[in-house]
């Protein structure tokens, strides 16, 4: 297995796990029950889960309304883009 392929199997399982995570956490917040906290969220984001994150957002309609998602998780994914074409490119 090539460099690329680990790559895009990390980027798949954490994206997998960031959907996820946004999904459980507005049904939670619809439940009134514990909460996952928004570093948790953001962190997801940004250990390479951007592109899921904001997918999750519009998907699950949440946190759509703080400035930190709205924000935040799109300048994550353009630095992720970056870092990416740097490397690769």
């Amino acid at each position: 297995m090539n460099t690329f392929q680990v790559v895009f199997i990390c980027f798949i399982v954490i994206s997998v796990i960031t959907f996820a995570t946004y999904g459980i956490d507005k049904y939670k917040a619809q439940h009134n029950k514990w909460r996952i906290s928004e570093a948790t969220l953001i962190l997801l984001a940004a250990l390479g889960g951007s592109v899921a994150a904001l997918l999750a957002m519009f998907v699950f309609r949440h946190k759509t309304k703080h400035l930190k998602f709205i924000v935040g998780v799109p300048l994550i994914l353009v630095a992720q883009i970056a870092l990416i074409s740097y490397f690769w490119l």
